[in-house]
């Protein structure tokens, strides 16, 4: 075997010599001492062993050792009386509610001022309403009793499909969705009995906001005061 390497200066030898057994030995028991204090000091109790010399006496002036207790009971009683809420409180509630609330809503700007008396957007209309018309507002309309003077009457409610992009094509195609029927309620009256007709549309602001319907009536005489019709249209 080769042999080993002189010791280092001083006597010891180079870092890389393991630790003698001697050493690791008294670190052991320097541990251990270390642990078995800590636990003699919490435990304390007359079982350590007596380290006076042979023919030595203790001291009698021993400090006792302190003792604790904690309460191994704790109360098995608990109130058995909770508060319970009044018994006065209504169990049933209504189940029956109004049914005749309005289901359809205007969803144009104009439905948002306040309309006199009998007054209704156009597109509330249906066949075989009469009314009278106002030239400063075309989009609404005064709804009248056919046995009473009126301007006007309906005689068909059309609805606009398609893509619009000016007021001009959306007349265009509201009077071709009236011709065929105002031509042919016109003819079916007497002679004289009706003098103009009046076509109802959106603008394309009011087409946009969902508004599609399209009123087509037949008039006494618009622009006249002085004639109206006063029955139903034959």
């Amino acid at each position: 075997m080769p042999p080993e390497p002189p010791d280092g200066p001083g006597g010891h030898r180079g870092p890389g010599r393991r630790p003698s057994p001697l050493f690791i030995l008294l670190a052991a028991v320097v541990a251990v001492g270390v642990v078995v204090a800590v636990v003699l000091m919490v435990a304390g109790g007359d079982d350590t062993p007596d380290k006076n010399p042979p023919g030595s006496s203790q001291s009698s002036g021993r400090t006792p050792d302190p003792s604790f207790s904690i309460p191994t009971e704790l109360p098995t009683r608990l109130p058995t009386k909770l508060p319970t809420l009044p018994s006065g409180l209504p169990t049933e509630l209504p189940t029956e509610f109004p049914t005749d609330l309005p289901s359809e809503f205007p969803s144009d700007l104009d439905s948002l001022v306040p309309l006199a008396g009998d007054e209704v957007p156009y597109y509330m209309l249906r066949t075989g309403d009469c009314f009278d018309a106002d030239a400063a507002q075309p989009g609404q309309a005064a709804k009248r009793e056919c046995g009473d003077p009126h301007d006007a009457e309906v005689v068909k409610v059309a609805e606009l499909e398609g893509r619009y992009a000016t007021d001009v094509a959306l007349k265009n195609a509201a009077y071709a969705l009236c011709r065929p029927s105002l031509e042919r309620e016109a003819a079916a009256q007497p002679a004289g009995a009706v003098r103009g007709s009046l076509v109802q549309y959106p603008d394309t602001v009011g087409y946009l906001l969902g508004i599609d319907k399209v009123a087509c009536s037949l008039a006494a005489d618009l622009g006249s005061d002085t004639r109206k019709l006063t029955t139903p249209l034959t």
